[in-house]
């Protein structure tokens, strides 16, 4: 059992992802040194040196490729994927029916012309059930001349509810009236929430994209179509990319549960100041469930951890809907229930590599000090292509009660590596350079206090910074009970066997009790 969170492909985003046991093998006894924990630190930055043998393959998955293609004829389901609800009773099954269109003089295929069924059932039972959803399909549209307008095949979402916790299900989805319906796929839902109960794996992936590097990831696990148009204001994004992936992932988002949230290269601006408009149509996310109301941040829950995915590229002012929103989410957590808090959003915080330092100032300004009253545990983010590892830090400043922040970001999108840091000699960038072009704003000044007062950079690797290396990858979140997880980070030119950083996540909650509103 287990699920992804996601935090951005890069050309598609980021994202968390949870695997089951049957795919991951991850004994802890194999290992003969013993495993450090949190409560060991805080520990000594550590920068492993750039491996110049394995930098990867960064270059995308030509569309040639026999594992972009489908198998599926007229209006079966394809790009099939699985995604949670709010908590462990309900499902969402998505799919695309048809194929997508690009080109000029585009006619968009009629949602209403095909169903979106799932019939279901315990497994080794019937699939008597049956549940309805809804269709749509989008389009992209660019106002300039010699832009290639897409628009998708229809999309379908359907939620299913009432389901036992930890339980095997089977299902197919379509139309049957059509005779068009999907082979019988299978997933686990959720446990129960509660203090004792928990996923096996919950594999954590950012910046996957759709490159060699992405397939030596999915391994682990289990030239450019996006071109710029120097003579027009926005670049095009190639949107047939997207089903590529739908059908490349199918294999496993079909079983196992994906949850992603935005990253910047989900914005893709079109005609009419839209954005995330892909993101938003192809994929099925529990913010009713959870009282948001946008795609771009929402929260659920998996077993005892209560996951709260926010949005990197949508408005964090505190007088803004997605920090009203994360208030009431945080208020309601029941750490009796869900002793874990982990949060997710693509752009770190606390990165200390050159690519984007400091670009997320203004939303850790703002949202910061409501996390840590709240005493989230865990942070995971993205965009940074390369690890990272903190010690738990609160405001740049050591701090036993705050956060350990995880960068994943290494998933394997054609960015390439980020191999340098701000702390390097000549390499601390221009403040001025720092502020993140989409939402705009300027947060980031010199620091105050510390070692590093006086200056936009520290000179050395922060003490917050606990362990950062320049290499693909992905990493494994097992959460053990209500106090230890263990998070194991692997890279792409090691055997799963091998660990490229791994440590015990301690909570202490006599030391850090998280703050109770009043009832």
């Amino acid at each position: 059992m287990g699920y992804w969170v996601r935090l951005c492909l890069s050309v598609l985003y980021f994202s968390l992802i949870s695997l089951s046991s049957a795919i991951v093998d991850a004994d802890n006894d194999d290992y003969e040194v013993p495993i450090p924990s949190t409560l060991d630190g805080p520990f000594k930055p550590v920068t492993v040196p750039l491996d110049q043998t394995f930098r990867g393959n960064a270059m995308d998955l030509p569309h040639t490729d026999p594992l972009l293609q489908t198998t599926a004829q007229g209006f079966q389901p394809q790009q099939i994927s699985l995604s949670l609800s709010s908590s462990h009773h309900s499902v969402y099954i998505s799919w695309i029916t048809g194929e997508f269109q690009i080109g000029d003089n585009i006619e968009p295929l009629d949602p209403n012309s095909v169903a979106s069924v799932v019939r279901y059932g315990r497994f080794r039972r019937s699939t008597s059930h049956r549940a309805k959803g809804y269709s749509h399909v989008y389009s992209q549209l660019y106002p300039f001349e010699g832009l290639q307008n897409y628009t998708s095949g229809i999309i379908h979402h359907v939620r299913l509810t009432g389901l036992r916790p930890n339980t095997l299900y089977q299902y197919e989805c379509g139309d049957p009236s059509l005779s068009a319906m999907s082979d019988v796929h299978y997933f686990r839902t959720m446990p129960v929430s509660g203090p004792k109960s928990y996923p096996n794996r919950i594999a954590v992936v950012g910046d996957l994209g759709l490159t060699y590097n992405t397939t030596s990831t999915f391994d682990h696990i289990t030239s450019c179509y996006s071109c710029a148009f120097p003579d027009t204001p926005i670049h095009e994004t190639y949107q047939p990319r997207w089903d590529y992936w739908g059908r490349y992932m199918q294999p496993l988002i079909s079983s196992v549960p994906i949850m992603v949230i935005e990253g910047d290269h989900d914005i893709e601006p079109q005609a009419g100041n839209q954005t995330f408009v892909a993101y938003s149509s192809r994929f099925a996310f529990p913010s009713e469930e959870s009282g948001s109301s946008s795609t771009l941040y929402y929260s659920f829950k998996a077993g005892g951890i209560h996951f709260i995915m926010l949005g990197s590229y949508t408005s964090h002012d505190k007088s803004g809907d997605q920090y009203k929103w994360l208030e009431r989410d945080l208020a309601s957590v029941d750490r009796e229930v869900t002793p874990w808090l982990v949060a997710t959003w693509h752009a770190p915080w606390y990165s200390t590599y050159k690519a984007h330092y400091r670009e997320a100032e203004c939303m850790r300004v703002e949202m910061e000090d409501l996390l840590y009253k709240y005493g989230v545990d865990i942070v995971f983010n993205g965009h940074v292509n390369a690890y990272k590892r903190t010690n738990r830090v609160y405001n740049y400043t050591l701090d036993p009660c705050g956060p350990v922040y995880i960068t994943v970001g290494d998933g394997g999108n054609r960015e390439k590596m980020a191999t340098t840091h701000a702390d390097e000699p000549g390499e601390c960038p221009e403040p001025s350079t720092t502020p993140d072009d989409f939402l705009g704003g300027f947060c980031a000044f010199n620091f105050t206090s510390g070692p590093a007062a006086g200056n936009f950079c520290w000179d050395r690797q922060p003490d917050y910074s606990a362990f950062r290396e320049s290499s693909f990858g992905h990493g494994i979140l097992e959460v053990k009970n209500e106090t230890h997880a263990l998070w194991i980070w692997h890279r792409n030119q090691d055997f799963y066997d091998s660990a490229g950083d791994e440590i015990y996540i301690v909570r202490q909650p006599q030391n850090c009790p998280p703050f109770k509103p009043a009832t």
